[in-house]
């Protein structure tokens, strides 16, 4: 069974090669971009039959060069956030993508892409309907259009396709192979970093009518992210386009208050209360900063309904318990 995986080398890509192997499979195209090369090290303890840059893959694949291939799992975009250049992010997320929705469903291949939450920017509802859908950058665009032209290419009839087709808006995700992303890591990576090396973690204080440190997003554990991917990935006759969070939205203090709490169980100390690591000065408030304001999400939370309707009945890790297992990774991990 041959398997590919675009972004392979990328935080999610990584994870998805490594639940591959778990399975006994290894014949897996990895196709990534290297030039950040430190990437290397997600793919270097994991099986694959072949590495193929970006650049040279898509027409490559368009013209069956690749043989039978069973499914593609679509990781490969610029995922920052922050990146304005429209020109490369609609190549990147957009136009590469398009074609390869087209090549697979012209070879019978099953396509499990990421889209993002991103897509819903400014809307306070979060179901997969068009009425939601209101980006606040470029790159929520391009996982938009997308989004949008899977559905026209499928219309109303997903479970009729040629081919499995699953579209997957990723929340906050956070767990291991994600160190490569710098300013894009997640937030409990880089908490983890700063009381590591200051003995603080820093929250912003009040904004958007939530008190401090009590804005509140949807995290999800990587590993139940990618046990999602694998269900759908045995259930070739599911298709359509799914939220994938935990759905259940949970303040930035919950995170802090887990990786302060990790980091006091590896020193042998006693656990905290968010009082008493707040009184401790554990954790520290600061001033919401001016450059977000009217940018920034205060809430998200994936409404699982569709998900669940499809039969996917996985549980979902809590950030105490997610968030306790990865800073103790990280602490164990060099």
């Amino acid at each position: 069974m041959r398997i590919i995986v675009t972004g392979a080398a990328g935080f999610i890509g990584s994870n998805i090669v490594q639940a591959l192997n778990e399975r006994g499979i290894d014949d897996i195209i990895a196709v990534d971009n290297l030039s950040k090369g430190e990437k290397f090290k997600n793919l270097s303890d994991l099986k694959i039959s072949d590495y193929m840059d970006k650049k040279d893959f898509y027409q490559r694949f368009t013209d069956k060069a690749f043989g039978e291939v069973e499914a593609v799992f679509h990781e490969g975009a610029c995922s920052d956030t922050m990146e304005h250049n429209g020109l490369y992010m609609m190549q990147n997320n957009y136009q590469m993508s398009k074609d390869l929705l087209l090549a697979s469903q012209a070879q019978g291949t099953r396509l499990l892409y990421a889209s993002s939450a991103a897509t819903y920017g400014g809307s306070n509802a979060f179901t997969e309907t068009p009425d939601n859908e209101r980006p606040l950058n470029v790159y929520g665009y391009s996982k938009l259009l997308f989004d949008q032209i899977v559905r026209r290419h499928c219309g109303s009839k997903w479970d009729q396709q040629s081919a499995q087709v699953a579209g997957f808006r990723y929340f906050n995700v956070y767990g291991p192979r994600e160190q490569h992303k710098a300013r894009m890591a997640s937030v409990a990576f880089h908490q983890h970093f700063q009381f590591q090396d200051t003995g603080v973690v820093k929250l912003f204080g009040p904004y958007g009518g939530y008190a401090s440190g009590e804005q509140m997003r949807d995290f999800i554990w990587i590993k139940d992210l990618v046990a999602v991917k694998m269900w759908f990935f045995d259930h070739p006759e599911k298709s359509g386009l799914f939220n994938l969070g935990s759905g259940n939205a949970q303040p930035f203090n919950d995170v802090a208050l887990a990786v302060v709490n990790a980091h006091l169980r590896h020193q042998a100390k006693a656990p905290m209360s968010l009082q008493g690591a707040v009184e401790a000065g554990l954790i520290e408030y600061i001033d919401f900063p001016s450059s977000l304001v009217g940018k920034y999400q205060c809430f998200t939370q994936a409404d699982l309904s569709h998900l669940r309707k499809s039969g996917c009945d996985l549980s979902f890790t809590n950030v105490q318990k997610g968030v306790g297992q990865y800073i103790d990774h990280l602490i164990s991990t060099p």
